[in-house]
């Protein structure tokens, strides 16, 4: 049965992401591998510009209330090398909100266009002290080079109106190891896709990548959909869904030495923000995550539409974006009435329904019976026409033009 597949520089999103949350399990099998936390810890960056710093949970399992997390994927940094190419200036060029509700039902992700122009705050880089005045309209991704992770954070708090107490980067090298730690992640393809601008040849069907092919999977862009960022956003979710499924199963929890491989690559390819570098606390939020349903750990892109003032890059969609952000804000559960994106198509999973059975017919009211009271009607949850999934839907790759 087929799996779900990947996407861009969303890659190291994706790997961080759920790279954050397995790391945690290392907490759960004991503190053995302190040298490598260590590692996380030394390398740690403050994101608390506001002086606000949520409180760790005084033991494993503790963690109280829900919590807002940034999941940074980074183009041309330390980590990365020049086996991708030189840029100027180190870009985020993946961003997801992890949002997961107080009482720890639900969770949704919320992927945001590296293309999105919003305006940025004013930023300073905690590692130079320089300082970086506000801009009234620039792309997401160039918030990096204004302040590392900090401005990251910043910026999307400033745009979402969460708090985000949370964060991290991973790189592409990180997205590697994180693929080959797990053992693979299965991806699947409708047709095969040959892209040679991301050095990617794969059948059709049902493939597991690991190393330098899920790397080339999930950057590949002309070889999907529309080839545009938005379709490698849905190629993303795709691959994230199916990376989440991978490590929640309890071969993966219940491995130790993938575990520690795990928190190896939080050591040597990922930068936590200090309030993240916490042993109890990544503990705790794995397990928080490992007990929700996939069904209800939703993934959405943010609503935008086409910029007219800057060709090629995308603004909110104000009124959709507006519905999204207070229901996601409000732990407000919802459906999904969107595609799935231009980039993947759903998988079927399901047999047919069986015709319908003839209605029984109904017995005579009697009227000297006695009145019980209905149930209260509970309201149905609000839709939203906003592309996404859940983690329990798979989806397969669409070629380009496909």
């Amino acid at each position: 049965m087929p799996r779900q597949n990947g996407a861009l520089d969303a890659l190291k999103v994706v790997a961080i992401s759920l790279s954050v949350v397995l790391v945690a399990a290392v907490g759960i099998v004991g503190y053995a591998v302190l040298d490598t936390w260590n590692s996380v810890q030394s390398n740690a960056v403050d994101i608390t510009s506001d002086g606000v710093v949520p409180p760790a949970p005084a033991s494993i399992g503790a963690l109280e209330g829900g919590f807002d997390m940034l999941i940074v994927g980074t183009d041309n940094d330390a980590d990365q090398g020049d086996a991708f190419g030189a840029r100027d200036a180190t870009l985020n060029d993946v961003n997801i909100w992890l949002h997961v509700a107080a009482d720890h039902s639900t969770a949704v992700a919320v992927s945001l266009p590296r293309d999105l122009v919003i305006p940025h705050p004013e930023c300073t880089d905690p590692a130079t002290g320089e300082s970086f005045s506000a801009m009234s309209a620039q792309p997401l991704n160039v918030a990096y080079s204004r302040g590392g992770l900090s401005c990251v954070v910043d910026t999307v708090e400033s745009l979402t109106g969460a708090e985000i107490g949370y964060a991290g980067t991973v790189s592409f090298n990180g997205v590697i190891a994180l693929t080959d730690a797990v053992g693979g992640v299965p991806v699947c393809l409708v047709e095969p896709i040959n892209d040679p601008l991301a050095d990617l040849d794969l059948p059709a069907g049902t493939s597991i990548v690991e190393g330098e092919t899920a790397l080339a999977f999930l950057r590949t862009r002309h070889g999907v959909g529309d080839g545009s960022d938005l379709a490698r956003i849905s190629v993303q979710q795709s691959y994230l869904s199916s990376l989440l499924r991978t490590v929640k199963s309890d071969a993966t929890f219940s491995d130790p030495l993938t575990l520690y491989r795990i928190a190896r690559v939080a050591a040597d390819h990922m930068t936590l923000s200090t309030t993240l570098a916490n042993l109890t606390t990544m503990a705790s939020m794995a397990l928080t995550l490992k007990d929700i349903d996939l069904e209800k750990v939703v993934f959405v892109q943010l609503p935008v539409v086409g910029d007219p003032d800057n060709p090629g890059k995308v603004i909110p969609d104000e009124a959709k974006t507006e519905e999204l952000l207070a229901l996601v804000l409000s732990d407000q559960p919802f459906t999904l009435a969107g595609p799935v994106g231009s980039g993947v198509v759903v998988t079927p999973t399901e047999e047919p329904a069986p015709p319908a059975e003839p209605e029984e017919p109904t017995e005579p009211v009697d009227p000297e019976a006695p009145v019980t009271e209905e149930p209260p009607v509970v309201a149905a949850p609000p839709t939203l026409e906003v592309p996404g999934t859940n983690a329990a839907q798979e989806t397969c790759a669409t070629p380009f033009g496909g």
